[in-house]
Order: structure tokens, then sequence, then C-alpha cells
């Protein structure tokens, strides 16, 4: 039986490393919204050494670490592990000073615990994970023994707290990635003498691009949007527009009928989706980039509108790429503003293409549409274009979200 008063019971041990789990952090690249935290703490308390740490099963691995060159740790042979005992025997009063480790016998066997330039002082405090277990550390550690005035105790727990609303932040935009990865469509098959595909990989962990496509009458109806702004604000926006662009459609599709061709009539749904998005634009002070579109399977017939995209191309069969002019606004410019529905056709063999201007960026410097109807006219298929797509953000990582949606009539439709 051990008397190591940093051991854990089995289940209590099981919940907490299931609460690090979640927050999916472990081995994730170092951020500078954590270093930020450990070099204020060198500044603040002119200590040589601060970090961010998580203790896992057998190691402590640190996120942020200032003043060493290290990676991770085993377990038995870092302080932490006693923080983090301590948070269940002493909730109330969790931190941990140690004034001299080498002269505590808790820690003076641990490797880098005195001698010349060993730690000597260590000040270590709990970061929690979503179900309330501590799964880490906030410390900071010198080399001379030392203690902290109730000023500086005062700092080192805003400090540490400051680090727990980072993690807390990184576990709800993981959730947030998540949800906004589901909420995008299902992969369509089994349409009739078309091919659907697509890819959407956001510049931060959430963006504001999105993609949608839904069969709807004798037909797809295909939208490609772009919130004006990136991470968590225009995620939100961008699930506003999603739902609303479907609603306004199902009900075209409903109580109207098509003029230019039998799918839906694209410039009246956008109007009847910008009425409804124009009060949460100006709210927001933001606007939003679309290009929303109708193909008929039976003939190829394209009914599309689009609003201040001007992203979009057909590819025909034989290479050659003509873009699809847009001239309306965005939605969230302009009250009252129309848009014309435009009519063109997909022959077989043709494929339609949508994309966001961050694939755009990544083709040209200079932001060049040319490179991108190039780079269209390079792929045959829509598999191999949104490949393309994929290993061009993979291999050099956006600014800005990428989207590319490709919709391909059969040649032998």
């Amino acid at each position: 039986m051990t008397t190591d008063a940093s051991h854990l019971p089995d289940d209590l041990e099981d919940q907490r490393v299931r609460d690090l789990e979640r927050l999916e952090i472990l081995d994730t690249p170092r951020e500078d919204r954590f270093e930020q935290i450990t070099r204020m703490a060198r500044h603040v308390f002119g200590v040589p050494m601060a970090s961010v740490a998580l203790l896992d099963r057998d190691r402590l691995w640190f996120k942020s670490l200032q003043g060493l060159d290290l990676v991770q740790v085993p377990r038995e042979e870092s302080m932490c592990k006693t923080t983090i005992a301590r948070t269940y025997h002493h909730p109330g009063d969790p931190t941990l000073i140690v004034e001299d480790a080498s002269a505590d016998p808790r820690f003076a066997g641990i490797p880098g615990v005195g001698g010349a330039d060993g730690v000597r002082f260590y000040a270590g405090y709990p970061l929690y994970g979503p179900a309330g277990h501590p799964v880490g550390t906030f410390c900071i550690y010198d080399t001379e023994p030392r203690t902290l005035d109730p000023d500086q105790l005062d700092a080192f727990a805003e400090l540490a707290e400051w680090a727990q609303r980072e993690l807390q932040r990184a576990d709800e935009l993981d959730r947030a990635a998540a949800m906004q990865a589901q909420l995008l469509p299902r992969p369509l098959t089994g349409l009739p003498g078309f091919e659907v595909q697509a890819v959407c990989f956001p510049a931060f962990v959430v963006g504001g691009d999105f993609y949608d496509h839904y069969r709807l009458r004798g037909g797809l109806v295909v939208t490609v949007a772009d919130v004006m702004g990136k991470g968590l604000g225009a995620a939100i926006l961008s699930s506003a527009v999603r739902s609303t662009f479907r609603g306004a459609s199902r009900v075209m599709e409903r109580f109207s009928h098509a003029e230019a061709c039998s799918v839906l009539d694209t410039g009246a749904a956008l109007g009847a989706a910008a009425e409804n998005l124009t009060d949460d634009c100006e709210h927001t002070g933001t606007f939003v980039t679309v290009f929303h579109a109708a193909v008929e399977f039976a003939t190829g017939s394209v009914d599309y509108v689009d609003a201040g995209h001007g992203l979009a191309a057909i590819r025909r069969r034989d290479g050659s790429v003509v873009p699809l002019a847009g001239t309306g606004l965005p939605v969230g410019v302009l009250r009252d503003t129309s848009w014309q529905a435009q009519c063109t056709r997909l022959e077989p063999g043709d494929t339609l293409v949508i994309c966001s201007d961050g694939l755009l960026d990544l083709l040209d410097e200079h932001s060049d549409r040319e490179a991108l109807y190039r780079f269209v006219a390079d792929h045959a298929t829509p598999h191999d274009l949104t490949e393309a797509a994929r290993a061009l953000a993979e291999g050099n990582p956006p600014m800005d979200d990428v989207t590319v949606v490709a919709v391909r009539r059969c040649e032998d439709a």
C-alpha cells in the first residue's frame, strides 16, 4: 500500500484523465495565447521558469514552458502531481507553495531539483477540465529559495485564472468546430446524371464559410456563402445564414413556381432569405457574400444568383473555363436590395465550380482570378478538384476559410 500523498485512487484517476481527454489538447502545437501567460509570469515574479502543463496518466506534458527546453517529463518526476492531488484534499486552498524543494523530502529526490541551477522554489495552481477535475497546472519556478507575499499570491491566482480561461476557450471552440462540421451536408449520392463533391477548411478552429446542397423538385440546390470576418462570431452567423437559405428555398418550392428553371427561382429565394437576415447583419455590422444555384437534372439548366461572391465558373468538357459573372451586392449591405437570377446550362461533361476567396488567396498572392480558373481547368473531375484544394490547404495553412463545391453533369447524361 502506497504512502505517496500524490497517489489518487484508480477510479478517481480514470475520471480525471477522461476529463483531460475531453479537452483534446494533449500534443497540440504551442500557441501564443498560452506563451503570453508564461512570459508574463516570468516578468511579474522575476523567475527564470514558468509553465502551463497537463498531467496525463504517466507524464506531465507542457503546453507552454519558458526557461527550459522540455516537452514532457515522467509523471513521477514532476512536482505537479502533488498539486493535482492537493486539489482533491484541499479544494478551498489548492495552491501548492514550496519555498525550498531541495529541503522537502517529497521533492528532494526528483531530477532537476536542487544542485547548481536546479529548482528550489515552486508554486503550482491547478487547472480544471470541463467536468471540474484538476487536469493540469500553472506553475512558476526559481533556482533560489523564496516565498510569495499576499499581493504576489493574488497575482499568481489571476494568471492561473487566465490560463484556465484559455483552456475553457479551447474546449468550447473544439465543441463549436465539431458542431459546425456536423451542420455541413452529408455527401449526396444517387443523383440522376450528376455527381457532387465539396470540401470546407476553416482557417481557424471555426469559420464563416459554409456550403449546402440538397435535392429539390427535379434537381439540386447548391449554396456557398462567406460571412465577413473569421472565428466564432462569423461561425455563429453562418449557421443562421444556412438555415435561412434552406428555409427560403423550401418555402419557394412549396408555394411558387420558378420561371427560368423548374427547380427554383434563386433570385426570389435569395431575396426572401436576405429579408430575414438584414437585421442580423446590421446589428452585427457584417455582410454575407452568397452564390445560390439550382440545377435541373433533366436538362442541366442552372438558375443562379450571385450576391457579391464572384467566384463561380463552369469548367467545360474540353477544359475551358467560363466565369459566371455576378454583379449583385452582398446580403446585408443595403436594405431592400433585389437580386436578378441568371440562367446557364451544364452540358454533359461540364462542371459547375463555386469556391470561396480563401482558395483564391492560396493560389495567388494578388488574388488574381485567372489563377483560380487555371486551377479549375487543371482538374477534370469534382473529386480531383476537391482533393487538390485539400492538399493545397493542408500544405499551406490558409489565412482565410477555404470552400470548394463542384457539381458535374456526367458525360452520358
